[in-house]
């Protein structure tokens, strides 16, 4: 069960990114939830972190050149994200397999 738990705290960057890493985080008593809900809260708000600096260059930048380099840097963030949060819900499906 504590792998299925921390597994579908990755995983939820499919259905429900922000809400179900931070229900299993509080409601889990074990710390090795805890401790994954945490890592996967953490890499869900990530994206939308860098999404900040985008937003304020979009509408207040005089280079079209720097916004278009934050996109590309954006989209690496956004798609490394989603692929470590894919990896690291089968590693730990993995672990005690």
């Amino acid at each position: 069960m504590r792998q299925l738990l921390s597994a579908l705290s990755y995983f939820s960057i499919f259905f429900a990114p922000f809400i179900f890493p931070i229900i299993v985080w509080i409601a889990s008593n074990d710390s090795y939830v805890a401790m994954h809900s945490k890592r996967a809260l953490i890499s869900h708000i990530l994206p939308f972190v860098a999404a900040v600096p985008l937003l304020i260059l979009t509408f207040g930048a005089d280079n079209p050149g720097s916004v278009l380099g934050y996109v590309i840097l954006f989209i690496i963030i956004y798609f490394g994200t989603f692929i470590y949060n894919i990896v690291k819900g089968i590693q730990v499906l993995r672990e005690y397999a």
